[in-house]
């Protein structure tokens, strides 16, 4: 589900691995953007796939189409704020079920699980699975702490996710991927957590000012020092549940000064709003208004140079009883990823994984019934995966750690 940047590389990753994904059905509103994907995993792989119209918000028709086509597995790669309808559409068909990003209604901006994770008991009850934020983040950074914590920790302590984008697409403004969900994302406050409970701090971008605190340079392998922001990122809402003995959590993404002097200029003059406003006797929601206005993150690949870095920095006790900092991470170069599916390294680090979940579901190496975050699954067959479906990840131990200091 979706013709976005990701999908395009998600659909042509699967026509890479047609000994799994033998049948392929890609469906959108827009049924042109689908057919230019389809036609470029044709030109890459010789993998033909199916394409199909569907607007999910009419009553019954993904269902539907579901009951046709009878598939294994759905990976909605749309906006989040379909997810339910989506989950629902596979429940009444009895399909699997994998997204990469939390649900969130269109008229507020948030970040949690809560939605999706009560329908636990209904896809119980049907006899399929779901899995929740198979991205990178959420997704991979949570395959990656199971990782850590089922071979080298006892407990694990401290976890902090590291996002950097070290790129250069060459607009004086652009978002990486959705403009409005990216918006939302930087707009709303940040919160962290610690000893048992949520941490509230100001947005990024608050209008007063800049944030005076929670934000360091962190030495990124093969990128260097930069400046990197606590914000809030919805796996860490699943990590600290699932892993109780996390007392200290955060997400910290890099930022340069020029993209968030745009951010607060915008906030400060209303564009950044999600409510609908009247405008010569129509309602227009400005951050939509605002999106159209923007660069198509999926036109930004061409030209896109330099590399990101995503990873975690987790300390606790070892498996030898003993204080342990660890790090893992994986690095992806954009222009590389241009040359072999023809989007940027940030759909790439989020087209990719649901790939390689796709095939943990479909070969039988993740098996369940109800609804899952990553961290609940075995993450062995999955990190192993990774690094050949193109996303090779590297491991640090103590003294060689980045510093890391958030307040």
């Amino acid at each position: 589900m979706g013709a976005g940047g990701v999908a395009n590389v998600t659909a042509i990753k699967c026509a890479k691995n047609p000994e799994i994904f033998n049948e392929i059905i890609l469906a959108s509103r827009t049924l042109e953007k689908c057919e230019a994907i389809a036609a470029r995993a044709l030109e890459i792989t010789g993998q033909k796939i199916q394409t199909a119209q569907i607007d999910v918000t009419e009553n019954g028709k993904l269902a539907q189409l579901l009951n046709e086509t009878k598939p294994n597995l759905v990976i909605n790669l749309v906006d989040p704020y379909y997810d339910l309808i989506i989950m629902q559409a596979c429940l009444e068909a009895k399909v699997n079920y994998m997204d990469t990003a939390n649900y969130e209604p269109e008229n507020e901006a948030r970040l949690r699980y809560d939605e999706q994770w009560e329908y636990h008991e209904k896809f119980k009850q049907a006899g399929i699975m779901a899995v929740l934020g198979c991205g990178f983040d959420p997704g991979v950074t949570n395959a990656m702490t199971a990782y850590a914590l089922k071979h080298h920790f006892k407990e694990i302590h401290e976890l902090h996710i590291m996002d950097c984008n070290a790129g250069d697409h060459g607009h004086v403004f652009a978002t990486n991927f959705s403009p409005e969900i990216n918006i939302r994302e930087v707009s709303a406050p940040a919160k962290y957590w610690k000893d048992g409970k949520w941490v509230e701090i100001e947005s990024i971008i608050n209008p007063l000012g800049s944030r005076q605190d929670f934000h360091q340079k962190f030495d990124y392998p093969e990128i260097g020092p930069k400046e990197t922001y606590v914000i809030y990122h919805e796996e860490l809402q699943s990590l600290v549940k699932n892993i109780p003995t996390i007392k200290y959590a955060t997400f910290g993404m890099t930022f340069g000064e020029q993209y968030l002097t745009h951010l607060r200029v915008l906030q400060n003059i209303g564009m950044t709003r999600i409510d609908p406003v009247d405008y010569q006797g129509k309602k227009v929601v400005p951050v939509k208004l605002l999106e159209k206005l923007l660069p198509d993150p999926a036109s930004l690949a061409k030209n896109y140079t330099g590399k990101t870095n995503i990873g975690c920095v987790i300390s606790g006790i070892g498996l030898d009883g003993k204080q342990k900092r660890y790090y893992i991470y994986n690095i992806c170069d954009h222009a590389k990823c241009y040359r072999e599916v023809g989007s940027q390294g940030i759909s790439y680090t989020a087209g990719v994984p649901p790939v390689t979940g796709a095939k943990m579901i479909l070969t039988g190496q993740w098996k369940g019934e109800g609804v899952f975050n990553v961290e609940q699954l075995d993450p062995d067959p999955f990190m192993r995966e990774l690094g050949k479906d193109g996303l090779p990840w590297t491991e640090v131990f103590g003294n060689d750690v980045p510093e890391l200091k958030w307040d």
